[in-house]
């Protein structure tokens, strides 16, 4: 008998340690490496892809991603689309902010006009260049009335939005934060210019709230919304945030258990497909981030020597892509020859992929010295001057190989183009950003991340006058065959707008408006057990609603 007890007792004793340690489990939190300082959490001020995984984290737009990247229902349950491709009218389901308020159609109102009002970075998203929204382009270029914006809420679960044109990938921007919504009671309830920079002055309806953040410091966390719309399908019980400067210390603090998502690079690649142990937890997904050089060519920089098409062809051709991803980047990037990089945009008619043939500009660009020598000896004419001295900016703070890819630029041009010197400048990512913005740099590493799965998310950036053309660049053709692929002659043929899109890839790449380097992946290293997470090349880099902790 005294045996039947104690083992009893040993077996409840067992099943209570189980119960214990799995309640802990549920309670856990996930620890997930960030690149770069999260700087914003305001939807109009944003500009990063780490800004943007943590706002969608804590907030549902319209649509959401599915497990493929397609768009699906979030808070809109369906939506109807009018006869001529025009009107989309959402219907929303009942959710709730976390401070108990229902999420109406009046928040995407809000929003909306908010962001067009202010016409931030991403505004152009809005305009009609992308998603043509009616009379956008009057409201953030021209400032006219917010109000006359082609959005409205109809009554509180009805939201309808009017473009100038159709617009086939519409529903896959409602998933990109700048169509966020944003409670109109609360954000005027806040001190000015303070929505975004702490738990109490942001507004949580998604999957999780935000716990702890304070703009640029290095760890930040959010927990579950118990609120949620979906609760019950979000097992997680939140994520902790924390930045790592480096793939070392991305390598150490996986080894150690204190982050079980991390991003590793260079070395430790290698390093971790040789270890048992760490093989295993090594995953290789598409970032999506395109990594180019962009040339300022302006009087205002460098005496308006890089407008010379001669001397950027050059440029272009002196850089050994290959080595670039093969020694320095050695996660599974791609080295890529095209302005629209690889792997994220498919014709919804043929599927292909509209960057599959790489090899396709090879006249104006590749790894080719006597080329680069012969388009150097025409700028050097066309100019001249023997010699020239260019200064080339970067991030210190988005990731350890973009230092050794600036170098590795930097060793390629000097010794492929004697007389060219480039000097080389690392600053944070968002000093970068503002020197870029501003016309104030010469030569930038930089890169660009799909936003929309279409290649006018790159495309769109060199319109004359368009904020995210850093080259200050114009060309009168490119600009009308962007038109006529946005508002004009093709937007009512899928295969006629391809192929023009393709004619003004042709363009950037004949003139060499940017030298594009490679497309980012990530070799990720995650625990054992950690299951669910989706990761995207477009918008989202990596979402955690579907996570669970086996």
């Amino acid at each position: 008998m005294k045996k039947t007890v104690a083992f009893l007792l040993a077996v409840l004793m067992l099943a209570a340690c189980s119960f214990t340690s799995a309640s802990a489990e549920s309670d856990k939190y996930l620890g997930v490496m960030l690149s770069t300082n999260v700087m914003s959490l305001d939807t109009n001020l944003a500009t990063d892809g780490e800004s943007f995984e943590v706002i969608a984290d804590c907030i549902d737009g319209l649509m959401q991603m599915d497990a493929d990247g397609a768009a699906v229902p979030a808070i809109a349950e369906s939506y109807d689309l009018s006869d001529d491709g025009t009107v989309y009218t959402f219907h929303l389901r009942d959710a709730k902010w976390e401070n108990g308020a229902d999420v109406t159609a009046n928040d995407f109102e809000f929003a909306w006009k908010r962001i067009a009002k202010e016409a931030g970075e991403y505004a152009y998203l809005f305009d009609t260049s992308v998603g043509c929204i009616k009379n956008a382009d009057a409201i953030i270029y021209e400032g006219a009335d917010p109000d006359t914006l082609g959005v409205k809420a109809l009554d509180a679960k009805t939201f309808e939005v009017t473009l100038e044109v159709p617009v086939s990938f519409f529903p896959s921007l409602m998933y990109f934060p700048t169509f966020y919504p944003i409670n109109e009671e609360f954000y005027n309830s806040l001190e000015e210019g303070t929505y975004g920079t702490s738990p109490e002055t942001f507004l949580s309806n998604g999957a999780f709230v935000l716990e702890s953040y304070t703009p640029g410091t290095a760890t930040l966390s959010v927990k579950k919304n118990e609120s949620y719309w979906n609760a019950d399908s979000v097992k997680l019980a939140g994520i902790k945030y924390q930045v790592v400067g480096s793939s070392d210390n991305a390598l150490t603090a996986f080894r150690s258990n204190t982050l079980d998502v991390v991003s590793i690079s260079g070395n430790q690649v290698a390093a971790a497909e040789k270890d048992a142990a760490l093989a295993s937890s090594l995953k290789v997904t598409g970032a999506g981030y395109m990594w180019y050089l962009t040339f300022s060519q302006t009087a205002n920089n460098a005496n308006g020597l890089l407008a010379n098409k001669n001397l950027r062809l050059a440029i272009t051709n002196a850089i050994d892509r290959d080595s670039l991803v093969e020694n320095y980047v050695m996660d599974g990037s791609l080295a890529t020859y095209t302005a629209v990089p690889p792997q994220f945009a498919a014709s919804s008619t043929t599927g292909e992929d509209f960057s599959a043939d790489q090899d396709r500009f090879l006249d104006y660009i590749g790894f080719d010295p006597d080329k680069a020598a012969a388009y150097f000896d025409a700028a050097k004419e066309e100019l001249g001057q023997d010699e020239f001295t260019f200064t080339m900016i970067y991030g210190n703070n988005e990731g350890d190989e973009v230092a050794k890819v600036a170098q590795a630029i930097k060793e390629d041009l000097e010794d492929l183009l004697p007389g060219l010197t480039i000097n080389l400048q690392p600053m944070t990512k968002a000093e970068r950003l503002d020197k870029m913005q501003n016309d104030n740099y010469e030569v930038a590493l930089t890169r660009w991340g799909p936003d929309y799965a279409d290649p006018m998310t790159y495309l769109g950036m060199w319109i004359t006058d368009n904020s995210n053309n850093y080259g200050f660049w114009s060309n009168a053709e490119y600009d009308q065959l962007i038109k006529d692929c946005t508002t004009g002659a093709y937007i009512h043929d899928y295969d006629a707008r391809w192929a023009a899109l393709l004619d003004a890839e042709t363009i950037v790449m004949q003139e060499a408006v940017i030298a594009p380097l490679y497309t980012k992946a990530n070799a990720n290293l995650i625990a054992a057990g950690v299951q669910g997470i989706q990761f995207h090349p477009v918008a989202l880099n990596r979402v955690y609603k579907a996570v669970v902790l086996e």
